[in-house]
């Protein structure tokens, strides 16, 4: 039998199999060529030290390019890789107990999620040993090549990231692009907090980051400075900013007012400063920042998945266009957006990106759809809803207003309504379901089946001969819905295919006939809870 859940939590169901889907991805990486055995640490520091005497060099030899020339990206990437190093069967163990913070990455090269996240963990790799000069050491391991030492690391998966501290290892827990590996790591190996010193350091801050959480405080010190250090320690995504000095917090958030202490977060679009008004607690500055940290409309990509499904706004709206289309809509969305900041998350999905649309188009039986789709989910009540109507500004305006309201009607799958004149066995649809099934005065048979199903085929034939059985009955009527493109509130059923049995006088607890009985213990069944009118048996069983 195939399990399936009714409407509602068919929903959950699908939606949090479409959440473990893009959780699979994890972490994206390359599969890098393998280093040079390197017993000892310092040759890395060699290869880097060779590195940059070329960089040095490199503008003359080029020829009048200037010092605005870079490396090609084969290039970068190889110097990249040199720092990331390749674990084996002889050295892993050794690397792990001797070292205070390893990131170990464990991939297969066969796996294309891996091969996606090489280059950031390469990049973030340069950025941590020669931007920040970081202790921690970056390694990465072949797990199917050395089964037993993956097994040893605690690798089950492919791609998986864990971070050792005096070789207790710890899961990783951040985003997936090469900045999100950097404050990660660097959170947790190192400072949570970068301090701000000059205008010059601050200028420069601003060409690395650019989304982050600014601190001021007359003294780095006090219970509200503590609370703040503790909630940069607790977040994983982003990275705090601590500054004392006015002047050198304005090139940072330019009207930042002259409060003893301020918090605010600062992000690259529009809506660009938020400043925090609440208490300097650890939890109410965690729940700003969860809050407040996207942008106004979030685009879904796989690398922000995690964190877009984890947001606690559990109201969200999505947008399924193609880029041209949500270009002439983007402003409207925005606009709709900042009215209601903090409380509904927007977010916007490349309709062409199958991987992230398809899933959610399913639920709406828009899979094959290539116009815009404007649709929300409450994630706190696993309730999905659909703008019928054109995506206007005043259209989407009132649907979030409904939305925010909890006046909104759930939406419930349906294939167009069928012509069942003269059929034998009934078509029922998500929107037929009411009629034809729970408001009707004769007793419904109803076979419930999805194509997928194996066994259903079988259910379906025994169902037509039934009906076949029973055709001058003038008080039963047999039909059959599609569960897989047809959903209400009040079908629930737990399995494939599934037998209900609506009475006329009861339709609120239907009866579950088996599946597995003859078709002779089935007609048993319904004469049993049936009075059946008029019946004239024309064929044996």
């Amino acid at each position: 039998m195939f399990t399936r859940k009714n409407p509602t939590l068919r929903f959950t169901l699908y939606f949090t199999l479409t959440l473990l889907l893009i959780l699979s991805y994890n972490v994206v990486t390359q599969c890098s060529e393998a280093v040079p055995d390197d017993d000892d640490l310092e040759g890395i520091e060699e290869l880097l030290a060779v590195d940059e005497e070329v960089e040095k060099h490199q503008p003359e030899e080029q020829g009048g390019g200037g010092g605005t020339d870079k490396l090609s990206e084969a290039e970068v990437l190889t110097k990249a890789q040199r720092i990331v190093l390749e674990l084996n069967s002889d050295k892993t163990e050794k690397v792990i107990n001797e070292n205070e913070y390893v990131l170990v990455l464990g991939y297969a090269p066969w796996c294309p999620r891996s091969a996606e996240l090489m280059p950031r963990f390469a990049e973030a790799a340069t950025s941590l040993k020669k931007e920040l000069g970081s202790t921690l050491l970056m390694a990465k391991i072949d797990a199917e090549r050395y089964p037993k030492s993956a097994s040893f690391l605690g690798i089950k998966g492919y791609p998986t990231l864990l971070l050792f501290v005096n070789g207790t290892s710890q899961p990783y827990s951040g985003g997936f692009t090469a900045d999100d590996i950097v404050i990660w790591a660097r959170k947790k190996t190192g400072s949570s907090v970068i301090r701000i010193n000059s205008e010059k350091e601050a200028e420069e801050f601003l060409t690395k980051y650019h989304t982050f959480v600014i601190g001021r405080f007359d003294k780095f010190e006090g219970h509200e400075y503590d609370e703040f250090v503790r909630a940069a320690k607790l977040d994983n995504e982003t990275q705090f900013v601590e500054v004392n000095k006015v002047e050198h917090a304005q090139v940072l958030y330019p009207d930042i007012p002259s409060t003893v202490n301020f918090l605010g977060i600062v992000k690259s679009e529009p809506e660009r400063y938020t400043a925090y008004d609440g208490a300097f607690t650890t939890s109410k500055i965690l729940e700003f920042l969860d809050y407040n940290k996207f942008p106004l409309v979030t685009k879904l990509t796989e690398m922000n998945s995690i964190s877009v499904y984890s947001s606690p706004v559990k109201l969200q709206v999505f947008v399924f266009a193609d880029i041209d289309d949500f270009k002439n809509l983007q402003d409207t969305i925005q606009d709709v957006a900042r009215t209601f900041k903090s409380k509904i998350m927007f977010i916007y999905v490349d309709i062409k990106e199958e991987n992230l649309a398809k899933p959610f188009l399913t639920l709406f039986g828009l899979e094959e759809s290539r116009n815009t789709v404007v649709a929300a989910f409450d994630n706190g009540m696993s309730s999905k809803y659909l703008l019928e109507s054109e995506p206007t500004r005043s259209n989407i305006q009132d649907f979030c207003n409904n939305f925010v309201q909890g006046s909104l009607s759930p939406f419930f799958k349906s294939q167009p309504i069928p012509d069942n004149t003269d059929a034998t066995i009934h078509v029922v649809v998500g929107k037929t379901f009411d009629d034809a099934v729970l408001s009707n005065e004769k007793d419904v048979i109803l076979e419930v089946f999805t194509p997928w199903c194996i066994n259903c085929d079988a259910i379906s034939k025994q169902v037509e001969k039934l009906a076949k059985h029973y055709k001058a009955a003038t008080n039963l009527i047999f039909a059959r819905i599609d569960a897989s493109a047809n959903e209400h509130p009040k079908l629930q059923v737990n399995d494939y295919p599934t037998l209900l049995l609506y009475k006329a006088d009861d339709k609120t607890n239907p009866i579950k006939l088996s599946t597995k009985s003859s078709l002779k213990e089935l007609a048993a069944s319904i004469n049993k809870h049936l009075k059946v009118k008029n019946q004239v048996v024309k064929d044996e069983l």
